[in-house]
């Protein structure tokens, strides 16, 4: 039998059975992971550990331990407190379009009020009850809408992953402003020297940046500016796809 290490991919919190032991705990789960939460979003990953929770809630070691093993298991039960933040309208409730934008934005907003959720993603299987439900209602939004068998797979993976990158991309840029305190006014000045100098090497890419320069001047609308484009995009071959594949049309392999 392999060795399911703190580290393996598949040793997670969700994948252990209910522990029995005679009385319970001074805290809840609930109150754990919230506090926990409340640590990440004000002091990001390197400030939580067992001991800084601890002291957070006033409990002894036994009160966290008796719901989680170490720190990886109390990361797995707050990726999925993020995951619980997502809204996945019910089929029929309106358009399996609209509904799908609702999914993107609802997970893009949430990755972007937890950034440091984004390095926690895909390191054990999301399996918990709030990844579940997100999971279980996004396959029925996405097979009421006519999708099927690996392309229904397919489309959901390319909805969640412009999500999850877009909200990587504007995670690490305010990351990286953050560190320098600087703003994204002060970046741009400093570099423009250097793009000058650049520029008789690169005129397609000059000419580029002097048709957007009068837009960027509010960097986190074009960072959401890009998203909805890419999104809307997305959405739009996913319909011309349904559109084709749909029983009786022309480019339907039944009808060949």
């Amino acid at each position: 039998m392999p060795n399911q290490s703190q580290d393996s991919f598949t040793s997670s919190v969700w994948l252990k059975p209910p522990r029995q032991q005679s009385g319970q705990p001074s805290l809840s789960r609930e109150q754990i992971v919230r506090a926990a939460m409340e640590i990440l979003d004000e002091e990001g990953l390197d400030g939580l550990s067992m001991r800084r929770l601890g002291t957070k809630l006033d409990a002894g070691a036994t009160s966290l331990y008796w719901h989680v093993a170490h720190k990886d298991e109390l990361l797995e039960l707050v990726v999925d407190e993020v995951l619980g933040e997502v809204y996945v309208p019910e089929p029929g409730d309106t358009s399996w379009r609209t509904a799908a934008s609702v999914v993107a934005h609802g997970m893009r907003s949430a990755l972007l009020r937890h950034p440091w959720v984004l390095g926690l993603l895909g390191r054990h299987p999301t399996l918990g009850p709030n990844a579940m439900r997100l999971g279980e209602r996004l396959v029925a939004l996405f097979a009421a809408a006519g999708f099927t068998n690996i392309e229904l797979s397919h489309a959901t993976a390319l909805l969640n992953s412009h999500a999850i990158g877009s909200a990587t991309s504007e995670a690490a840029i305010k990351s990286a402003l953050t560190r320098t305190g600087m703003t994204y006014a002060e970046v741009a000045e400093d570099i423009e020297p250097h793009l000058e100098r650049l520029a008789p090497d690169n005129p397609e890419y000059t000419k580029w940046r002097q048709q957007v320069a009068p837009l960027n001047r509010d960097p986190e609308k074009l960072l959401a500016d890009t998203y909805a484009f890419g999104l809307e995009r997305i959405l739009d071959g996913l319909e011309a796809w349904l559109e084709q594949h749909r029983p009786g049309h022309a480019g339907d392999p039944g009808e060949r």
